[in-house]
């Protein structure tokens, strides 16, 4: 398996659940702690920490703490750097004249 492959796994993984997709689009409008995306999703405190934990794990989501309170936002540098990988590999190759 390549490495464009194994980061395409993680990315498929970081968003393949529904829970996981409702913290990355929470996060589109901007960083928030646990506690707000738990408000926004209407899941538990804890449940949107273990998807929090896969989120940083795949690369999609970063943490920043700042006093008391940790901030994720979306690691949007790893996502199009990621993103433009697939996108090379996906170009129709040039053909070589004989």
């Amino acid at each position: 398996m390549t490495d464009l492959c194994k980061d395409m796994e993680k990315f498929g993984k970081g968003i393949g659940s529904v829970p996981r997709y409702r913290i990355v689009e929470a996060l589109f409008s901007g960083g928030k702690t646990v506690g707000e995306l738990a408000k926004k999703t209407k899941l538990s405190q804890s449940l949107v920490s273990q998807h929090l934990r896969v989120l940083k794990e795949t690369g999609l989501v970063q943490d920043e703490r700042q006093g008391q309170e940790v901030w994720y936002t979306l690691n949007a540098e790893h996502t199009i750097r990621l993103l433009k990988r697939l996108t090379q590999e996906l170009k129709p190759k040039k053909k070589r004249k004989q």
